[in-house]
């Protein structure tokens, strides 16, 4: 029993004494390993930020800027990773890592399609013009300032100043509105006057009070007015116009602007906008009185 014991302790040592060796022996590679390693992390920030700066001032896309310098960052690092490796002596280590990555890329590819699936469709987005960083959009039941298109998803921040994270992939695959691609917005009032009222009178009215509020071009993007019903309690019109404007908070101020300059000319000229009445008649007299108890008939045999 002394024996193994003795057997196996010296085995440790040698075994000890062999990495001891190594370490001492490749202790200058190992140093120039980890100098590699951080001068590429440095190296790549410095990079992120040069190549960012560099492509900002050709193409207007920021999304397009934050992944050209992300993705040449990254490739920085994987290269002294390689050297490292290469300086530690560790090429088959290396070659056996890659012929792995195969069989497990697909294991992992099969494991994360919607990973992969939002990452493919970040880049899709990135490189579309008609959606940019600063837009205001519509999608997916969110509307707001577009802040950032990357890889993992795309964030808007909405009127109420809170962040939305939608997946890239939803993104790809339902419509989107933006509010910024054009810088004119149709307005439309949906409103109502008393069967009383001059039509023509209203019509006038309406349209001069808009066309004072809000600048309009004549031609195509004049003011429109129509009726559209007659009502329960009125006669029923729309009014459409244009503004100035390039997202939905601007829209809902001149919504709100010119229902209250509507309202205010309409009081000037003492025209009624009605709400719903309901109106009972009953044209029988309800009788309030008591019938008489009818005695229940008694038949004999």
């Amino acid at each position: 029993m002394k024996t193994q014991f003795e057997t196996a302790l010296e085995a440790l040592i040698d075994k000890l004494e062999g990495w001891f060796t190594g370490l001492v022996t490749n202790l200058p590679n190992i140093i120039l390993a980890v100098i590699v390693l951080l001068s590429a992390y440095f190296l790549a920030k410095y990079t992120n930020r040069y190549i960012y700066r560099l492509v900002s001032k050709r193409v207007e896309q920021e999304s397009i800027s934050n992944i050209i310098s992300k993705v040449a960052s990254v490739a920085i690092v994987v290269i002294a990773l390689f050297l490292s490796l290469g300086i530690l002596n560790l090429d088959q280590a290396l070659t056996s890592i890659l012929t792995g990555a195969g069989i497990t890329g697909l294991v992992v590819g099969l494991a994360l399609q919607g990973t992969l699936s939002n990452t493919i469709a970040g880049i899709i987005l990135s490189f579309r013009k008609k959606i940019q960083i600063g837009n205001w959009v519509e999608t997916s039941g969110f509307a707001g300032e577009v802040m950032d298109i990357n890889l993992k998803g795309f964030i808007l921040k909405e009127a109420d100043n809170n962040l939305v994270i939608i997946p890239n992939k939803t993104i790809i695959d339902n419509p989107i509105k933006n509010y910024s691609l054009t810088t004119r917005m149709r307005v439309t009032i949906e409103c109502g006057v008393g069967y009383e009222s001059d039509l023509e009178a209203v019509e006038t009215l309406t349209k001069s009070t808009v066309s004072k509020t809000f600048k309009q071009i004549d031609g195509p993007e004049e003011v429109e007015f129509f009726y559209t019903e007659y009502g329960g309690s009125s006669i029923n019109f729309i009014c459409r116009f244009w503004i100035d404007a390039e997202n939905s908070k601007e829209l809902l101020v001149a919504k709100s602007k010119a229902i209250i300059e509507i309202k205010k000319a309409f009081d000037a000229h003492n025209i009624n906008i009605p709400f719903p009445i309901r109106t009972l008649q009953f044209d029988n007299n309800l009788s309030l009185s008591v019938p008489e108890k009818l005695e229940p008939s008694l038949s004999k045999n």
